[in-house]
């Protein structure tokens, strides 16, 4: 691998992890938020939890895609089988 290539991969990583930190900082601030409208005006209704566990489920997904699950079905794994299926067809 040469040097751009590392460089180009390197900086499609660090755009990976800018969104990724991006996501969570908004789901943190907004749904803090959400929690103190909630005190505020309907303390006795608890309902913020469900935008909480709603996004949740979408930040969880994120954050599979960013770091994935220790190389498994990610874009190393992907280029793994790539050079198998190729080494096979030789």
């Amino acid at each position: 691998m040469n040097e751009e290539e590392k460089y180009r991969r390197a900086k499609e990583r660090v755009e990976q992890l800018r969104g990724f930190y991006i996501h969570l900082f908004f789901y943190i601030i907004i749904n803090c938020g959400l929690l103190l409208i909630n005190l505020i005006f309907a303390r006795n209704h608890w309902w913020f939890y469900w935008p909480l566990l709603g996004w949740g489920i979408g930040l969880a997904a994120h954050t599979l895609a960013v770091f994935g699950l220790g190389g498994f079905l990610g874009k190393d794994w992907e280029e793994r089988q790539v050079k198998k299926i190729m080494e096979k067809m030789d």
